[in-house]
């Protein structure tokens, strides 16, 4: 099963360090923050990803093209044959594909670029900027026992983000964005997705968190999976500070996987 990473945007509120490389490509403890999502997923053994790459997606390339290099121990020998001798090699169980899916392609327009690369197939979807501990095996299971379009993760946190209205049912009866008086119960992405979100996505201008979700919630096709557990999106330079600081101490609760 393919994993779907929005990769593509500017990354304005935090554009001090977002204007030299793409959001997801800013580090946590060394390596980039998309690459800490993506070992989430691949300790659940998901190890396929599609990345919707978009500003400067040329650096996301560049990256994975030289990360066999970079993770290993080597030595160049300039004296006789010129050649390059790895000594040991650290390297990842994934498939990666990166889609330059355009430069001022809205979220739903990503997705829908993408979709010859997922198919007919369920998929999962994230946004390249958010780390969590959600266990992603339970909610895959989840998203099949309900059998619907589209699951959200949903988290409890006071941010300006898609606010959801939920039934006992964990149906999402609205999808709009946040008010001052609301509560915090928001779209954390995580998302899983059945072939049909394709039918909700016309063209580049489409953003995914607007319209086609507020259809797919009309049409009851939208379903709310709750994590109560750690969620953290890096949006602001405060909030890399806080994902740095917890990795540097040993206590990043999004780290479910073995060194």
């Amino acid at each position: 099963m393919k994993v779907v990473i929005l990769a593509g945007g500017y990354g304005t509120r935090i554009s001090e360090e977002s204007q030299f490389k793409p959001k997801p490509m800013l580090e946590i403890g060394g390596m980039p923050i998309l690459w800490h999502i993506m070992k989430e997923y691949s300790a659940f053994g998901f190890n396929e990803f599609i990345i919707c790459a978009g500003y400067k997606q040329h650096v996301i390339k560049e990256w994975f093209a030289d990360y066999y290099l970079h993770t290993s121990d080597v030595t160049f020998d300039f004296t006789e044959e010129n050649k390059m001798i790895v000594h040991k090699s650290v390297s990842e169980p994934w498939k990666v594909t990166i889609v330059d899916t355009g430069l001022d392609t809205m979220t739903g327009g990503r997705v829908k670029r993408i979709q010859r690369f997922v198919g007919d197939e369920p998929f999962f979807l994230t946004y390249g900027d958010g780390v969590s501990n959600v266990d992603i095996s339970k909610l895959l299971e989840f998203h099949k026992e309900h059998g619907k379009c589209v699951t959200l993760t949903t988290v409890s946190i006071a941010q300006q983000k898609g606010v959801l209205d939920i039934d006992d049912d964990n149906s999402i009866l609205s999808f709009r964005e946040k008010q001052d008086d609301d509560g915090a119960i928001i779209n954390g992405g995580y998302m899983v997705c059945n072939s049909g979100i394709f039918e909700y996505l016309e063209d580049d201008t489409t953003v995914l968190e607007q319209l086609p979700m507020r259809r797919l919630a009309e049409a009851k096709e939208l379903k709310s999976y709750y994590h109560d557990g750690f969620w953290q999106c890096m949006d602001t330079k405060r909030e890399k500070d806080l994902l740095e600081k917890l990795w540097a101490s040993n206590k990043a609760p999004w780290k479910v996987w073995e060194d």
